[in-house]
Protein backbone atom coordinates (compact mmCIF):
# COMPACT_ATOMS: atom_id res chain seq x y z
CA UNK A 1 0.00 0.00 0.00
CA UNK A 2 1.24 3.37 -0.92
CA UNK A 3 0.06 6.74 -0.50
CA UNK A 4 -3.66 5.48 0.97
CA UNK A 5 -6.29 5.89 -1.59
CA UNK A 6 -9.47 7.11 -1.06
CA UNK A 7 -12.17 4.57 0.86
CA UNK A 8 -15.35 4.84 2.55
CA UNK A 9 -18.26 7.49 2.76
CA UNK A 10 -18.19 11.42 3.26
CA UNK A 11 -18.82 12.79 6.52
CA UNK A 12 -18.63 16.15 8.45
CA UNK A 13 -14.76 16.22 9.15
CA UNK A 14 -13.36 16.43 13.05
CA UNK A 15 -11.43 19.25 13.24
CA UNK A 16 -10.85 20.84 9.56
CA UNK A 17 -9.36 23.88 11.13
CA UNK A 18 -6.39 24.42 13.00
CA UNK A 19 -7.91 24.85 16.47
CA UNK A 20 -9.57 22.13 18.76
CA UNK A 21 -13.59 22.29 17.68
CA UNK A 22 -14.70 21.19 21.28
CA UNK A 23 -13.72 19.56 24.10
CA UNK A 24 -14.62 15.68 23.68
CA UNK A 25 -12.64 12.53 23.97
CA UNK A 26 -12.83 9.49 23.10
CA UNK A 27 -12.82 7.24 25.42
CA UNK A 28 -11.39 4.00 25.79
CA UNK A 29 -12.92 0.97 25.26
CA UNK A 30 -11.41 -0.77 28.20
CA UNK A 31 -7.41 -1.28 29.51
CA UNK A 32 -7.23 -4.49 27.45
CA UNK A 33 -8.98 -3.36 24.06
CA UNK A 34 -7.14 0.10 23.74
CA UNK A 35 -9.24 2.62 21.51
CA UNK A 36 -9.47 4.06 18.33
CA UNK A 37 -8.61 7.32 17.00
CA UNK A 38 -9.81 8.75 13.43
CA UNK A 39 -10.59 12.25 11.69
CA UNK A 40 -13.95 11.07 11.17
CA UNK A 41 -14.79 10.42 7.36
CA UNK A 42 -11.42 9.73 6.54
CA UNK A 43 -9.27 7.01 6.02
CA UNK A 44 -6.66 7.18 9.05
CA UNK A 45 -2.94 5.79 8.73
CA UNK A 46 0.58 5.65 9.22
CA UNK A 47 0.77 7.10 13.09
CA UNK A 48 3.88 8.24 14.78
CA UNK A 49 4.32 8.70 18.65
CA UNK A 50 6.06 11.11 21.33
CA UNK A 51 5.53 11.04 25.23
CA UNK A 52 6.81 12.99 27.84
CA UNK A 53 5.56 10.98 31.19
CA UNK A 54 1.80 11.24 31.11
CA UNK A 55 1.71 13.69 27.77
CA UNK A 56 1.19 11.42 25.13
CA UNK A 57 0.78 12.90 21.80
CA UNK A 58 -0.34 11.06 18.33
CA UNK A 59 0.06 11.99 15.02
CA UNK A 60 -0.88 10.45 11.26
CA UNK A 61 -2.40 10.89 7.80
CA UNK A 62 -6.25 11.25 7.37
CA UNK A 63 -7.23 10.60 3.96
CA UNK A 64 -10.62 12.21 2.52
CA UNK A 65 -13.02 10.08 -0.12
CA UNK A 66 -12.14 12.21 -2.61
CA UNK A 67 -8.53 12.21 -2.03
CA UNK A 68 -6.42 14.98 -0.52
CA UNK A 69 -4.73 14.20 2.87
CA UNK A 70 -3.84 15.94 5.95
CA UNK A 71 -2.19 15.66 9.02
CA UNK A 72 -3.89 15.16 12.35
CA UNK A 73 -2.50 14.92 16.19
CA UNK A 74 -4.46 13.70 19.12
CA UNK A 75 -3.40 14.43 22.45
CA UNK A 76 -3.86 12.86 26.17
CA UNK A 77 -2.65 13.32 29.54
CA UNK A 78 -3.25 10.25 31.29
CA UNK A 79 -0.45 8.21 29.64
CA UNK A 80 -2.89 7.36 26.57
CA UNK A 81 -6.20 5.99 28.56
CA UNK A 82 -7.89 9.00 27.26
CA UNK A 83 -7.38 11.45 23.75
CA UNK A 84 -8.49 15.44 23.09
CA UNK A 85 -10.66 15.32 20.13
CA UNK A 86 -8.19 15.00 16.40
CA UNK A 87 -6.91 18.41 15.50
CA UNK A 88 -5.74 19.31 11.74
CA UNK A 89 -1.62 20.12 11.82
CA UNK A 90 -1.39 21.34 8.03
CA UNK A 91 -3.12 24.93 7.73
CA UNK A 92 -2.88 24.00 3.70
CA UNK A 93 -6.01 21.38 3.59
CA UNK A 94 -5.01 18.61 1.67
CA UNK A 95 -1.30 19.19 1.14
CA UNK A 96 0.23 16.30 2.66
CA UNK A 97 1.77 13.88 0.47
CA UNK A 98 2.41 10.41 2.96
CA UNK A 99 3.41 6.67 3.13
CA UNK A 100 4.04 3.89 5.22
CA UNK A 101 7.62 4.55 5.09
CA UNK A 102 7.54 8.26 5.27
CA UNK A 103 4.42 8.75 7.82
CA UNK A 104 4.23 12.73 9.64
CA UNK A 105 6.73 12.43 12.69
CA UNK A 106 6.30 14.16 16.50
CA UNK A 107 8.65 15.54 18.77
CA UNK A 108 8.31 16.60 22.16
CA UNK A 109 10.38 19.94 23.01
CA UNK A 110 10.33 21.81 26.83
CA UNK A 111 7.70 24.37 26.31
CA UNK A 112 6.46 27.47 27.85
CA UNK A 113 3.45 26.05 29.69
CA UNK A 114 2.65 23.12 31.49
CA UNK A 115 2.78 20.98 28.67
CA UNK A 116 5.41 20.06 26.29
CA UNK A 117 5.52 21.64 22.52
CA UNK A 118 4.56 19.66 20.06
CA UNK A 119 6.84 19.73 16.75
CA UNK A 120 5.32 17.86 13.75
CA UNK A 121 7.06 17.32 10.56
CA UNK A 122 5.06 15.88 6.99
CA UNK A 123 6.09 15.65 3.67
CA UNK A 124 4.13 18.06 1.31
CA UNK A 125 3.30 18.03 -2.31
CA UNK A 126 5.04 20.71 -4.41
CA UNK A 127 5.37 22.13 -8.21
CA UNK A 128 8.72 20.89 -8.74
CA UNK A 129 9.00 17.35 -6.78
CA UNK A 130 8.32 17.33 -2.41
CA UNK A 131 9.59 18.89 0.78
CA UNK A 132 9.53 18.78 4.14
CA UNK A 133 7.28 21.28 6.08
CA UNK A 134 7.15 21.27 10.25
CA UNK A 135 4.64 22.81 12.35
CA UNK A 136 4.71 23.73 16.47
CA UNK A 137 2.16 23.49 18.93
CA UNK A 138 2.86 25.58 21.76
CA UNK A 139 -0.51 24.98 23.91
CA UNK A 140 -0.93 21.34 23.96
CA UNK A 141 -1.89 20.53 20.68
CA UNK A 142 -4.98 22.66 20.79
CA UNK A 143 -3.53 24.48 17.89
CA UNK A 144 -0.30 24.91 15.55
CA UNK A 145 1.19 27.78 13.91
CA UNK A 146 1.70 27.94 10.35
CA UNK A 147 3.38 25.57 8.76
CA UNK A 148 7.49 25.98 8.05
CA UNK A 149 9.93 24.69 5.43
CA UNK A 150 12.39 22.07 7.58
CA UNK A 151 16.12 24.00 6.79
CA UNK A 152 17.07 23.30 3.16
CA UNK A 153 14.18 20.83 1.77
CA UNK A 154 13.02 23.22 -0.28
CA UNK A 155 15.21 22.48 -3.55
CA UNK A 156 13.63 20.90 -6.84
CA UNK A 157 13.14 17.12 -6.55
CA UNK A 158 11.75 14.24 -3.89
CA UNK A 159 12.45 14.23 -0.60
CA UNK A 160 11.07 13.09 2.72
CA UNK A 161 11.52 9.20 5.04
CA UNK A 162 12.27 11.63 7.52
CA UNK A 163 13.07 11.35 11.32
CA UNK A 164 13.18 13.29 14.17
CA UNK A 165 15.89 13.77 17.41
CA UNK A 166 16.60 16.33 19.74
CA UNK A 167 19.72 17.69 20.38
CA UNK A 168 21.44 18.47 23.69
CA UNK A 169 20.05 21.64 24.31
CA UNK A 170 16.38 20.03 23.59
CA UNK A 171 15.96 21.56 20.15
CA UNK A 172 14.81 19.28 17.74
CA UNK A 173 17.14 18.00 14.50
CA UNK A 174 15.41 16.48 11.07
CA UNK A 175 17.45 13.79 9.17
CA UNK A 176 15.78 12.82 5.78
CA UNK A 177 16.22 11.37 2.26
CA UNK A 178 16.85 14.01 -0.41
CA UNK A 179 16.65 13.35 -4.21
CA UNK A 180 17.52 16.64 -5.30
CA UNK A 181 20.64 15.89 -7.54
CA UNK A 182 18.27 13.63 -9.69
CA UNK A 183 16.15 16.75 -10.57
CA UNK A 184 19.24 17.92 -12.85
CA UNK A 185 18.46 15.23 -15.33
CA UNK A 186 22.29 14.06 -15.07
CA UNK A 187 20.55 10.43 -14.13
CA UNK A 188 17.92 8.78 -16.39
CA UNK A 189 17.26 5.74 -15.33
CA UNK A 190 14.01 4.54 -15.46
CA UNK A 191 11.82 4.25 -12.50
CA UNK A 192 9.50 1.79 -10.76
CA UNK A 193 6.86 1.86 -8.39
CA UNK A 194 5.66 -0.32 -5.02
CA UNK A 195 3.46 0.83 -2.55
CA UNK A 196 3.99 4.14 -4.02
CA UNK A 197 7.07 5.49 -4.21
CA UNK A 198 9.64 5.33 -6.93
CA UNK A 199 12.75 3.57 -7.02
CA UNK A 200 15.79 2.65 -9.62
CA UNK A 201 15.21 -0.23 -11.26
CA UNK A 202 16.78 -2.05 -14.51
CA UNK A 203 20.63 -2.34 -14.96
CA UNK A 204 22.34 -2.74 -11.95
CA UNK A 205 25.09 -0.86 -12.16
CA UNK A 206 23.00 1.76 -13.33
CA UNK A 207 21.30 1.33 -10.02
CA UNK A 208 24.44 1.97 -8.31
CA UNK A 209 25.20 4.97 -9.84
CA UNK A 210 22.34 6.41 -9.29
CA UNK A 211 21.99 5.51 -5.37
CA UNK A 212 25.08 7.88 -5.40
CA UNK A 213 22.58 10.66 -6.04
CA UNK A 214 20.33 10.14 -2.96
CA UNK A 215 21.89 11.34 0.36
CA UNK A 216 20.88 11.54 3.66
CA UNK A 217 20.52 15.22 4.75
CA UNK A 218 20.33 16.88 8.89
CA UNK A 219 19.32 20.20 9.09
CA UNK A 220 18.13 21.70 13.05
CA UNK A 221 14.73 23.11 13.13
CA UNK A 222 15.65 26.65 13.67
CA UNK A 223 14.93 28.45 10.37
CA UNK A 224 18.40 28.41 8.74
CA UNK A 225 19.45 27.09 5.36
CA UNK A 226 22.88 27.56 5.90
CA UNK A 227 22.45 24.57 8.48
CA UNK A 228 21.30 21.96 6.08
CA UNK A 229 23.97 19.26 5.65
CA UNK A 230 24.77 16.41 3.99
CA UNK A 231 25.72 13.43 6.13
CA UNK A 232 25.90 10.40 3.11
CA UNK A 233 25.55 9.80 -0.25
CA UNK A 234 24.80 6.50 -1.87
CA UNK A 235 21.35 5.85 0.09
CA UNK A 236 18.52 3.31 -0.44
CA UNK A 237 16.04 5.88 -1.95
CA UNK A 238 12.76 4.49 -0.49
CA UNK A 239 13.46 3.41 3.03
CA UNK A 240 12.64 5.10 6.16
CA UNK A 241 15.42 6.66 8.29
CA UNK A 242 16.39 6.25 12.02
CA UNK A 243 17.41 9.06 14.32
CA UNK A 244 17.68 8.80 17.98
CA UNK A 245 19.60 11.15 20.55
CA UNK A 246 21.56 9.70 23.88
CA UNK A 247 21.74 10.83 27.54
CA UNK A 248 24.57 12.88 26.55
CA UNK A 249 23.18 14.39 23.54
CA UNK A 250 24.70 12.68 21.12
CA UNK A 251 22.79 12.00 17.78
CA UNK A 252 22.73 8.80 16.23
CA UNK A 253 21.34 7.93 12.78
CA UNK A 254 20.51 4.25 11.00
CA UNK A 255 19.55 4.20 7.01
CA UNK A 256 19.41 1.66 4.64
CA UNK A 257 22.51 1.73 2.03
CA UNK A 258 24.08 0.75 -1.17
CA UNK A 259 27.24 -0.62 -1.20
CA UNK A 260 29.56 -1.92 -4.19
CA UNK A 261 27.13 -4.91 -5.72
CA UNK A 262 23.75 -3.40 -5.30
CA UNK A 263 24.06 -4.74 -1.61
CA UNK A 264 21.55 -3.29 0.73
CA UNK A 265 22.50 -3.01 4.49
CA UNK A 266 22.56 -0.94 7.10
CA UNK A 267 24.63 1.77 7.97
CA UNK A 268 24.84 3.86 10.86
CA UNK A 269 27.11 7.17 11.83
CA UNK A 270 26.99 9.27 14.94
CA UNK A 271 27.23 13.15 16.11
CA UNK A 272 28.60 14.56 19.30
CA UNK A 273 28.00 18.29 18.39
CA UNK A 274 24.59 18.47 17.65
CA UNK A 275 24.74 17.68 14.09
CA UNK A 276 27.36 19.70 12.78
CA UNK A 277 29.56 16.68 12.11
CA UNK A 278 29.31 13.19 11.72
CA UNK A 279 31.60 10.22 12.22
CA UNK A 280 32.67 8.07 8.75
CA UNK A 281 29.23 6.28 8.32
CA UNK A 282 29.84 2.06 9.95
CA UNK A 283 27.76 -0.95 8.71
CA UNK A 284 25.67 -2.17 11.13
CA UNK A 285 25.64 -5.99 9.97
CA UNK A 286 27.22 -8.07 6.81
CA UNK A 287 24.11 -9.04 5.66
CA UNK A 288 24.73 -9.50 1.93
CA UNK A 289 21.31 -8.51 0.54
CA UNK A 290 21.77 -8.11 -2.87
CA UNK A 291 18.82 -5.80 -4.28
CA UNK A 292 18.25 -4.05 -7.74
CA UNK A 293 15.55 -2.10 -6.10
CA UNK A 294 14.71 -0.61 -2.70
CA UNK A 295 13.02 -2.51 -0.22
CA UNK A 296 10.75 0.43 1.20
CA UNK A 297 11.81 -1.19 5.11
CA UNK A 298 14.14 0.62 6.60
CA UNK A 299 15.70 0.27 10.09
CA UNK A 300 14.39 1.51 13.53
CA UNK A 301 16.97 2.65 16.58
CA UNK A 302 17.15 3.34 19.96
CA UNK A 303 19.14 4.37 22.77
CA UNK A 304 19.17 3.03 26.38
CA UNK A 305 19.44 4.64 29.42
CA UNK A 306 23.49 3.06 29.64
CA UNK A 307 24.02 5.04 26.25
CA UNK A 308 24.49 1.71 24.25
CA UNK A 309 22.54 1.88 20.43
CA UNK A 310 19.85 -0.59 19.54
CA UNK A 311 19.20 -1.19 15.56
CA UNK A 312 16.78 -3.31 14.42
CA UNK A 313 15.99 -4.05 10.83
CA UNK A 314 14.75 -6.44 8.22
CA UNK A 315 16.70 -8.48 5.47
CA UNK A 316 16.29 -10.87 3.21
CA UNK A 317 17.49 -14.73 4.61
CA UNK A 318 16.75 -18.20 3.18
CA UNK A 319 14.02 -20.24 4.79
CA UNK A 320 14.86 -22.39 7.90
CA UNK A 321 13.85 -25.87 5.73
CA UNK A 322 16.41 -26.34 2.90
CA UNK A 323 13.94 -26.08 -0.08
CA UNK A 324 12.14 -23.04 1.58
CA UNK A 325 11.79 -19.99 -0.31
CA UNK A 326 13.95 -16.68 1.03
CA UNK A 327 12.05 -14.41 3.81
CA UNK A 328 12.27 -10.97 5.38
CA UNK A 329 13.63 -11.53 8.69
CA UNK A 330 14.01 -9.25 11.87
CA UNK A 331 17.58 -8.99 12.91
CA UNK A 332 18.93 -6.74 16.30
CA UNK A 333 22.64 -5.39 16.99
CA UNK A 334 24.09 -3.56 20.04
CA UNK A 335 26.78 -0.73 19.65
CA UNK A 336 28.48 0.54 22.68
CA UNK A 337 31.01 2.95 21.44
CA UNK A 338 29.15 3.61 17.78
CA UNK A 339 32.24 2.17 16.39
CA UNK A 340 30.84 -1.26 15.74
CA UNK A 341 28.01 -3.69 16.18
CA UNK A 342 27.26 -6.80 18.07
CA UNK A 343 26.62 -9.44 15.68
CA UNK A 344 23.56 -9.93 14.65
CA UNK A 345 20.29 -11.58 16.18
CA UNK A 346 17.35 -12.45 15.01
CA UNK A 347 14.00 -11.59 16.33
CA UNK A 348 11.48 -14.37 16.41
CA UNK A 349 8.70 -13.49 13.59
CA UNK A 350 6.59 -16.04 11.79
CA UNK A 351 6.21 -14.59 8.38
CA UNK A 352 7.70 -11.87 6.16
CA UNK A 353 8.51 -8.74 8.30
CA UNK A 354 7.78 -5.28 7.88
CA UNK A 355 8.48 -1.86 9.42
CA UNK A 356 10.34 -2.30 12.88
CA UNK A 357 10.23 -0.17 15.48
CA UNK A 358 12.35 -0.09 19.15
CA UNK A 359 11.70 1.82 22.14
CA UNK A 360 13.52 1.72 25.53
CA UNK A 361 12.25 1.74 29.07
CA UNK A 362 14.30 3.16 32.03
CA UNK A 363 15.32 0.23 32.83
CA UNK A 364 17.49 -0.80 29.60
CA UNK A 365 14.46 -3.41 28.18
CA UNK A 366 13.85 -3.16 25.01
CA UNK A 367 10.26 -3.23 23.26
CA UNK A 368 10.08 -4.05 19.99
CA UNK A 369 6.83 -3.82 17.27
CA UNK A 370 6.73 -4.80 13.71
CA UNK A 371 3.92 -6.07 11.21
CA UNK A 372 4.47 -9.32 9.56
CA UNK A 373 2.14 -11.44 6.89
CA UNK A 374 1.03 -14.84 7.66
CA UNK A 375 -1.20 -16.20 5.19
CA UNK A 376 -2.21 -13.42 3.72
CA UNK A 377 -2.85 -11.59 6.77
CA UNK A 378 -0.87 -8.58 8.15
CA UNK A 379 -0.39 -8.37 11.80
CA UNK A 380 1.00 -6.26 14.56
CA UNK A 381 3.56 -8.75 16.31
CA UNK A 382 5.68 -7.42 19.73
CA UNK A 383 9.05 -9.22 21.48
CA UNK A 384 10.57 -7.99 24.54
CA UNK A 385 14.56 -7.88 25.01
CA UNK A 386 17.34 -7.35 27.77
CA UNK A 387 21.04 -6.82 27.33
CA UNK A 388 23.04 -10.09 29.60
CA UNK A 389 25.80 -9.12 31.49
CA UNK A 390 27.98 -10.99 28.77
CA UNK A 391 26.47 -7.89 26.62
CA UNK A 392 24.20 -10.69 24.47
CA UNK A 393 20.27 -9.64 24.00
CA UNK A 394 17.67 -12.41 25.30
CA UNK A 395 14.72 -11.38 23.05
CA UNK A 396 11.43 -13.22 23.79
CA UNK A 397 8.55 -12.68 21.54
CA UNK A 398 5.36 -11.49 23.48
CA UNK A 399 2.16 -13.67 22.71
CA UNK A 400 -1.09 -12.31 21.57
CA UNK A 401 -4.62 -13.56 22.70
CA UNK A 402 -6.29 -11.46 20.43
CA UNK A 403 -4.21 -10.64 16.89
CA UNK A 404 -3.56 -7.33 16.45
CA UNK A 405 -4.42 -6.85 12.54
CA UNK A 406 -2.86 -4.30 10.96
CA UNK A 407 0.53 -2.64 9.83
CA UNK A 408 3.07 0.30 10.90
CA UNK A 409 3.44 -0.12 14.18
CA UNK A 410 4.26 2.59 16.28
CA UNK A 411 5.71 2.19 19.87
CA UNK A 412 6.47 5.26 22.24
CA UNK A 413 7.36 4.20 26.28
CA UNK A 414 4.86 7.13 29.07
CA UNK A 415 3.80 6.16 32.12
CA UNK A 416 3.05 3.03 30.12
CA UNK A 417 4.14 1.38 27.16
CA UNK A 418 1.91 2.29 24.12
CA UNK A 419 1.63 0.15 21.01
CA UNK A 420 -0.21 2.54 17.94
CA UNK A 421 -1.13 0.81 15.03
CA UNK A 422 -2.84 1.47 11.34
CA UNK A 423 -6.12 -0.84 11.67
CA UNK A 424 -7.20 -2.73 8.74
CA UNK A 425 -11.39 -1.09 9.05
CA UNK A 426 -12.84 0.73 6.37
CA UNK A 427 -12.18 2.92 6.61
CA UNK A 428 -8.82 2.77 8.62
CA UNK A 429 -8.69 4.06 12.16
CA UNK A 430 -5.76 4.34 14.24
CA UNK A 431 -5.76 1.28 17.26
CA UNK A 432 -3.82 2.36 20.17
CA UNK A 433 -3.11 0.30 23.67
CA UNK A 434 -0.70 -0.45 26.29
CA UNK A 435 1.08 -3.28 26.31
CA UNK A 436 0.45 -4.86 29.48
CA UNK A 437 3.76 -7.40 29.88
CA UNK A 438 6.11 -3.98 29.94
CA UNK A 439 3.17 -2.26 32.22
CA UNK A 440 3.99 -4.39 34.92
CA UNK A 441 7.87 -4.00 34.57
CA UNK A 442 6.97 -0.47 34.65
CA UNK A 443 4.59 -0.39 38.05
CA UNK A 444 7.31 -3.07 39.42
CA UNK A 445 9.90 -0.36 39.13
CA UNK A 446 7.85 2.80 40.21
CA UNK A 447 7.16 0.79 43.49
CA UNK A 448 10.47 0.17 43.84
CA UNK A 449 10.81 4.02 43.61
Amino acid sequence: MGILRSFGVAAALLGAMTTLPDTRSVISEGESAGLSLSAPGRANAYPSTAAKGGFVVVAWAATAPDGPTDVYSAVSRDAGRRFDAPVRVNDVPGDARISGEQPPRVSLVPGTGRDAAIVIVWTSKGSQGSRLLYARSDDGGRTYGRATAVPGSSAPGNRGWQSLALDGRGHVVAAWLDHRALASGTASAPMAHHEGQAHAAGDSSASVSRAQLSKLYVAPLNGSDADARVVAGGVCSCCKTAFASGPDGALYAAWRHVYPGNIRDIAFTLSRDGGRTFAPPVRVSEDQWVLDGCPENGPAAAVDAKGRIHVVWPTLVQGRMPDAEPTLALFHAVSTDGRQFSPRQRIPSDGTVRHPQIAALADGTLAIAWDETVNGTRTIALARAAIGADGVARIDRIASHDPRTGTYPSLVVSDRVLLAWTSQDAPATIRLESVEAFDRALEKRSAAQ
